[in-house]
């Protein structure tokens, strides 16, 4: 593909989809996007949601990377708030040393969940940009000699966590990555308003490393393709009540299509629905194809990475199938 492009899994969970089959379907869909020629495949982090089957990342990626070639499988992301970061080193260096060259390691700030769910995950008060130091003092080995853990040697010890990438949807996170000199994912799926600030202070403030001299931005996006607009409309309905559903804490699976064709949404959960897919591109190929072009163009986005939250196997690997075929 011409266009650089990836793709986010969260596993949705559909009315006539169970959990453990939604994750099974997000194994088959890396074998696919590996087939069609896709950059990397990154599963999402969420906790205690019912419609997004995504909680042990880190797991999936394993196994991924089992049954693929050639993609690169990473974390989009590791949500720093609930892990060990020492753990975190240890367990991406251990995917990178079956996979070599194929893992990426996606940070995220966030807890990826509710407030008591992330107080079930935390074993710990320190605050989360302090985690994330300490996370990379661990993989770069920067402990002052004076402090306790510089003795500790993350193992295995002779190769890296992957490729690092910060990801956020504010400029917080694009800081960040500009601070450290890593890639940045900008989290467009669903907070696409400050998507064109945030990939502009990424660039303009981004300190060369030694690993990444120059910048490298993504674009996250929700996009759904099917052979025609109408079509493609109709199957990302239910996303939409899906959506408005969660934020106004009526939690469940992903609607089937007639049941959200028979719904209608008041003005303040259309004007959810609406923030939400702001930066969505859905419709035929062609549309979409034109649509992500301009967008990595306006925004200045190296690769885009898409989200399509479809609860059916057959409906996210055609729209994969369409989206490469178009942008081939």
């Amino acid at each position: 593909m011409k266009l650089s492009l990836s793709v986010l899994d969260l596993s949705p969970v559909g009315r006539d989809t169970t959990p453990s089959q939604a994750i099974r379907d997000s194994i088959a869909l890396a074998q696919h996007a590996d087939r069609l020629g896709f950059t990397r495949y990154w599963f999402a982090e969420h906790h205690n949601m019912a419609n997004i089957a995504t909680s042990a990342p880190e797991v999936l990626i394993a196994h991924a990377a089992a049954v693929t070639s050639r993609i690169r499988l990473g974390a989009g992301g590791i949500m720093v708030p609930n892990h060990a970061p020492l753990h975190v080193v240890e367990t991406f260096r251990t995917l990178e040393a079956l996979a070599p060259g194929r893992i990426d390691l996606g940070l995220g700030r966030a807890p990826g969940t509710d407030p008591v769910a992330s107080a079930a995950l935390r074993r710990t008060d320190a605050e989360v940009n302090s985690q994330l130091a300490e996370l990379l003092a661990f993989e770069h080995g920067r402990f002052p000699a004076s402090h306790p853990f510089a003795k500790i040697a993350p193992m295995p010890s002779d190769v890296a966590a992957g490729q690092l990438w910060m990801l956020g949807s504010t400029l917080a996170g694009a800081t960040i990555a500009a601070d450290i000199g890593v890639p940045y994912a900008f989290a467009g799926h669903f907070s696409f308003v400050h998507a064109a600030d945030a990939l502009r202070h990424y660039r303009n403030s981004y300190t060369p490393s030694r690993a990444h001299p120059t910048p490298h931005a993504m674009l996250a996006l929700t996009c759904v393709c099917a052979p025609t607009d109408a079509e493609a409309e109709r199957l990302a309905t239910p996303l939409r009540l899906a959506i408005v559903r969660n934020r106004t804490g009526r939690r469940g699976p992903i609607p089937t299509v007639e049941e959200a064709l028979a719904t209608t949404l008041t003005p303040d959960e259309q004007a959810i629905a609406d923030e939400f897919f702001a930066g969505a591109v859905i419709g035929a190929p062609a549309t979409v194809a034109d649509r992500l072009r301009a967008l990595a163009h306006d925004l200045g986005a190296d690769e885009l990475m898409l989200s399509t939250l479809l609860p059916s196997l057959d409906d996210r690997r055609r729209s994969l199938e369409l989206v490469a075929a178009a942008l081939a």
